[in-house]
């Protein structure tokens, strides 16, 4: 396995140098698992309502040398948002805190190798589509005699990323937009192949 996946890296670096080219004769291909972990950073009226989160992703990715250096890529995982101590003491709130499950499709992009002497260091950049189920909880302060209460909500969006890659690991950073909740993601990925055919 290491061999095909060391083979698979070769070819994904020669198309990576080349940006083209019709390709070995055979047909390489692959299929990898990656879980991938980091903080989540919530903006605008997110970032006014919410600290810092945090995020786990599970993902799944295929490659052919059809299509290389492309990937395309499948992600879902869990992210959770408390809230702010600042919104607290400006509102009625005594509890505020969101819940995610991201959907992403979409494909990455593997850039020209910087480094190929000891180690292979890609930088990479992807874009997806994103389907996303919130869970928001709100509970209130006593003296406000406003009833807690819970919603869910789906939305559409997207997320665009870069980062570097040294494929079995990577670091990426995403800016993620979904209505009235957007976020930037940072990262730490590691790959496993399930498999490979050269």
């Amino acid at each position: 396995m290491m061999k095909k996946l060391f083979c698979f890296i070769l070819v994904l670096l020669i198309f990576s140098s080349a940006y083209a080219g019709s390709g070995p004769g055979k047909n390489a291909k692959g299929m990898f698992f990656a879980i991938s972990v980091g903080p989540r950073f919530p903006l605008g009226t997110f970032g006014n309502t919410s600290k810092i989160g945090y995020g786990i992703n599970a993902e799944l990715s295929y490659a052919n040398n059809e299509i290389l250096p492309f990937f395309i890529f499948l992600r879902s995982g869990f992210e959770t948002y408390p809230g702010s101590q600042d919104f607290y003491q400006i509102s009625n709130y005594s509890n505020f805190s969101t819940n995610l499950i991201p959907i992403n499709f979409g494909i990455r992009y593997y850039l020209p190798p910087l480094v190929k002497s000891q180690v292979l260091l890609m930088p990479i950049i992807e874009i997806s589509g994103s389907y996303g189920l919130f869970h928001t909880l709100h509970q209130f302060k006593i003296p406000s005699n406003i009833n807690d209460f819970s919603e869910n909500k789906s939305k559409f969006g997207f997320s665009a990323g870069i980062g570097f890659s040294a494929f079995l690991v990577e670091v990426l950073a995403s800016y993620n937009y979904f209505a009235s909740n957007q976020f930037v993601s940072l990262n730490m990925k590691v790959r496993f192949p399930i498999y490979i055919n050269y």
